[in-house]
C-alpha cells in the first residue's frame, strides 16, 4: 500500500513485500453495513502498558479494565465521495467543521482504516480521509507508480478540495506521502503527523552506478525475469486473498488483535477484487517497491518547515522506535508520543491516538491566524 541512495529500509521493504504483508488483500468474510449514521460499538478492553509523551510516562489504567465505547465510521460498499484527478476517480471521506485534517492511509489500506478516528476528530475539526491512487475505492490506474504520484495527488487534493491550511496525518506509506506533500506545498500545510511512516535515511557513503544493459540482458534475460515475476507475484496475490493469510498478517502487526474484525478485512477485500488490482499490485511490487532509490527521509525533512508530531507504535515488528528517535534528532521541531501498539496505532489504540493528536493540535496556531498568515 521512498538525490541520495536508498529510500526503503530492509524492515520497510519486508513490510511491503511480505506476501502479501500489508493490508492490500483480504479474506472473504462479509461485513454487514451498520445501521445509523455512526454506530457505537463495544470494544474489548486492552492491556495498556503505558504511554510516553514528551518524556513523561502516563499509565492508562482506566483503559485496561473496562470496555471502551467508540464511534465507528459506517462502512459503505459504494464509498462516500469522489473527485476526478488527472482523469482518475479518487475516493475520499469528509466529516465535521473547523480546521482541516487530512488522513492518509498506508500501503494496501483505505480511508476506512481511519474508522475510529474520523468520527471523534470530526467533533472539533473538518476531517478528510483520502484513498491514494491504486488503493481503496480510488481507481486502480494502470500507470507507472512512483512516490511522487501520491505526493502530487495530495498536493492537488489540498488545492482543489480542502482549499485552506490543513494538518496532514499519515500512516506507513501514507506518512511518507504526507511528508513529501508537506514539503511540496508548505503554504497549505501547517502541521504534520506521522504514524510509523515508511522511508529511510540516505546512506551518504553508498555509491550508485548504473551500467549499460548488454544485448543478452535486454533481449533475453529481462523478458524472462518479467515472466517469472508475473507468475510468482500472481500466485502470491491469489494466496494473500485467502482469509487465513490476511488474518494472520493483520494479527502479526496488531499487538492487540480485538480490532482485526470483519469490517477491517472487508474494507481490504473489496478493493482487491477490482479487475485491475492484480496488475496494480504487480507494478507496485516490481516497478515501485523495488526501485525506490531517489527519495529519502532526510531529503524531505531538511526542507520541512511546519511542526511535526510522531505517534509511534513502539511494538511495530516492521518499523521500530529507533526510526522515530532518529527523525527527532534530525528535525528538532518534533514531538514524539510513544504508544504500546503495533504498525497501525490509529486503529489499534484509537482513543490514545485521538487524544494525543487533539492535544498537539491545540498547540498549533488557531484557524483564524492560519488563514491570515
Amino acid at each position: 500500500m521512498s538525490s541520495s541512495s536508498c529510500a526503503v529500509s530492509p524492515s520497510v521493504r519486508t513490510e511491503l513485500l511480505n506476501p502479501i504483508s500489508s493490508r492490500f488483500l483480504a479474506p472473504s468474510r462479509i461485513y454487514h453495513q451498520p445501521r445509523g449514521k455512526c454506530e457505537m460499538i463495544n470494544r474489548r478492553g486492552f492491556a495498556l502498558k503505558g504511554i510516553m509523551a514528551s518524556g513523561a510516562s502516563v499509565m492508562g489504567s482506566s483503559l485496561t479494565s473496562q470496555p471502551v465505547q467508540a464511534e465507528r465510521l459506517p462502512f459503505k460498499p459504494d464509498g462516500y465521495n469522489f473527485w476526478t484527478w488527472r482523469g482518475r476517480k479518487i475516493h475520499y471521506v469528509v466529516q465535521g467543521e473547523g480546521t482541516p485534517i487530512v488522513l492518509i492511509h498506508g500501503f494496501g489500506a483505505s480511508a476506512f482504516h481511519w474508522r475510529y478516528n474520523i468520527p471523534e476528530l470530526a467533533k472539533s475539526y473538518k476531517v478528510y480521509a483520502v484513498d491514494l491512487l491504486g488503493f481503496g475505492w480510488s481507481e486502480k490506474a494502470i500507470i507507472e507508480y512512483d512516490a511522487m504520484i501520491w505526493r502530487d495527488q495530495v498536493v492537488d487534493f489540498l488545492k482543489e478540495i480542502v482549499k485552506e491550511p490543513a494538518v496532514l496525518v499519515g500512516n506507513s506509506l501514507g506518512g511518507f506521502t504526507a511528508l513529501a506533500a508537506a514539503v511540496g506545498l508548505p503554504e497549505l500545510v501547517v502541521g504534520l503527523v506521522l504514524l510509523n511512516n515508511a522511508g529511510q535515511f540516505g546512506d551518504t557513503k553508498a555509491k550508485t552506478t548504473k551500467s549499460e544493459e548488454t544485448f543478452l540482458q535486454k533481449s533475453i534475460l529481462k523478458p524472462l525475469k518479467e515472466i517469472f515475476q508475473r507468475v510468482v507475484l500472481g500466485v502470491l496475490f491469489w494466496q494473500a486473498k485467502q482469509p487465513a493469510r490476511i488474518e494472520s498478517v493483520l494479527k502479526n502487526v496488531y499487538i492487540n488483535t480485538s480490532n482485526v474484525d470483519d469490517y477491517l478485512v472487508e474494507s481490504i477485500k473489496m478493493p482487491a477484487n477490482d479487475p485491475n488490482a492484480g496488475e496494480v499490485y504487480y507494478r507496485l511490487m516490481t516497478r515501485f517497491m523495488l526501485n525506490q532509490t531517489e527519495y529519502t527521509l532526510d531529503s524531505f525533512l531538511s526542507k520541512l518547515t511546519c511542526p511535526l508530531l510522531l505517534l509511534w507504535g513502539d511494538l511495530d515488528p516492521w518499523v521500530g522506535p529507533a526510526k522515530a528517535n532518529r527523525i527527532k534528532e534530525f528535525y528538532r521541531n518534533t514531538t514524539v508520543v510513544n504508544l504500546q501498539a503495533g504498525h497501525c496505532p490509529h486503529d489499534e489504540v484509537p482513543e490514545l491516538v485521538n487524544k494525543a493528536l487533539v492535544d498537539w493540535l491545540s498547540t498549533l496556531p488557531t484557524k483564524a491566524s492560519l488563514q491570515t498568515a
